[in-house]
């Protein structure tokens, strides 16, 4: 089992830039694929990146490609997701997950309690 806790978020002018962390408990850590997702109020939630066990491999939402970047440093057991050019409709609860599965999951099995991200106008 892992534990998540992700931290970094607050608020952002747009245009701006927040790098998300994801701090994992445990010595498997490199045994997870991790992923990124996002909430925002009275939407559901929407997977937005994730990053093979190595790191060797990334995919992203349309939306994020070209401005988000995720990254992992499996040494620290940390997952990054750093946020760039960002936009108001970037505005959600981030969470990261873990998944045991194959690349790229469908599924992750442990879950972060998120960060708030904010970006205003």
């Amino acid at each position: 089992q892992v534990q998540l806790v992700e931290s970094g978020g607050g608020l952002v002018q747009a245009g701006g830039s927040l790098r998300l962390s994801c701090a994992a408990s445990g010595r498997t850590f490199s045994r997870y694929v991790m992923g990124w997702f996002r909430q925002a109020p009275g939407k559901e939630r929407e997977f937005v990146a994730a990053i093979s066990w190595s790191g060797d491999k990334t995919i992203y939402v349309s939306s994020v490609k070209g401005r988000f970047t995720t990254s992992r440093d499996n040494a620290k057991n940390t997952v990054y997701l750093q946020m760039s050019r960002l936009k108001t409709e970037d505005t959600a609860v981030y969470y990261c997950a873990a998944s045991l599965g194959s690349w790229a999951p469908y599924e992750y099995d442990y879950w972060g309690q998120g960060t708030q991200v904010t970006v205003s106008s």
